[in-house]
């Protein structure tokens, strides 16, 4: 079980960014949370097993059809045993 704090930078907001991630996020069995934050980016927490949470945060690389990903910096965290995946505001 790993915990990653995601930062996804460049054109993220208003593309169905969060609504996307959540979902492959539930694909993938990954437990945390998306939100937008008020710089542009889109941030995420992402906890699961190494090889889910590496996939969603490969899938954050390019994120949906409408994104234009330019950076994404990524945190090792403490796991905290999040269940489920929540869009936050």
């Amino acid at each position: 079980m790993i915990r990653r704090h995601v930062v996804v930078r460049g054109m993220v907001q208003g593309v169905g960014y969060r609504w996307s991630l959540s979902r492959e996020a539930r694909r993938l069995g990954v437990h945390g949370w998306v939100r937008n934050r008020a710089d542009g980016a889109v941030e995420a927490v992402a906890e699961g097993p190494d090889e889910a949470v590496a996939g969603l945060v490969a899938w954050c690389r390019s994120g949906p059809g409408g994104a234009q990903v330019s950076d994404v910096e990524v945190t090792d965290e403490p796991p905290e045993g999040l269940t489920g995946f929540e869009i936050e505001p």
